[in-house]
């Protein structure tokens, strides 16, 4: 494993000036900055790039102006709080994608707790337009913003707890189980994740953003704004366009990646947006 670059990743997060011991207020202020700050995205399944658990790898990433899905950005973050003094334990959860999919802690995300003066925390910089704070380990209803949240026990897992998301949001509940783990048992999910077929990660490009007043989402070609006035959505049709949202709405250059790669990307990202397009016509 390699070392991982505290001081990178902090000036990533806009926040390599912090000192002092660990606290909530802290806590708060590191989650904010880092959904923020660094997008969800799973662009390395669509480019087909190898990426690793190592929370230090991940980190580097971050810290080169990359971001990354659940197990790039919890895995980094919790790394980083375990380095800055905070109590961090990671759990084995399950996505419920859509509706009508059942429930239950399958490993396709990895949640977070933090305990922090005395209090329990879910913590999640990796649900792309999840929480923008922690929210306490309790059972209630959480407004932030214009989205409001909901913490129950998880009536799929014993012991567990179920985040149910804003009607708004991506995906409906992510359930988690209660015992601590350690990273390395998401591998065999993440290898799944990012090269099957079968993967929404392979099959869909998207990338999300969570700010304070509300979310931006760039699904395939469709760039999207949710917040308290409604929404507003906006069909990237060039190339240029298409680019020019990724770096200033989701704060990705990508100078990682090659012209070729570049086009190929943007090739394949509006080929599978037309024919979804075609397709819905056919329905009609």
């Amino acid at each position: 494993m390699t070392t991982m670059d505290v001081r990178g990743y902090l000036t990533r997060l806009g926040l390599e000036d912090i000192s002092g011991p660990p606290s909530t207020e802290l806590l708060f202020a590191l989650h904010r900055a880092h959904v923020e700050r660094v997008a969800y995205e799973g662009l390395h399944a669509q480019l087909g790039q190898t990426t690793g658990l190592d929370p230090a790898e991940s980190a580097a990433r971050i810290a080169g102006g990359r971001g990354g899905y659940c197990y790039h950005l919890n895995g980094a973050f919790a790394a980083l709080l375990e380095r800055l003094g905070f109590a961090v334990a990671r759990h084995l959860a399950g996505v419920q994608v859509r509706f009508e999919d059942p429930p239950g802690v399958l490993g396709n995300h990895c949640a977070l707790t933090v305990r922090s003066e005395n209090r329990d925390w879910l913590v999640d910089v990796g649900l792309g337009d999840g929480f923008h704070e922690p929210l306490p380990l309790r059972a209630g209803v959480y407004d932030q913003g214009p989205f409001s949240y909901a913490l129950t026990p998880s009536d799929v897992v014993p012991g567990g707890w179920r985040f149910t998301h804003d009607p708004r949001g991506s995906f409906p509940r992510m359930d988690f189980a209660r015992e601590p783990v350690a990273l390395d048992v998401f591998a065999e999910k993440h290898e799944w994740l990012s090269t099957s077929p079968e993967s929404s990660f392979v099959r869909t490009c998207a990338l999300l953003r969570r700010d304070a007043k509300g979310v931006d989402s760039l699904i395939g070609c469709v760039l999207k704004r949710v917040d308290a006035s409604g929404e507003v959505v906006v069909e990237l049709e060039t190339e240029h366009d298409w680019y020019t949202a990724v770096a200033d709405v989701f704060g990705l250059t990508l100078f990682d990646i090659g012209d070729e790669q570049r086009h190929e990307l943007w090739a394949a990202v509006h080929a599978r947006h037309e024919a979804r397009k075609s397709a819905r016509d056919v329905d009609r």
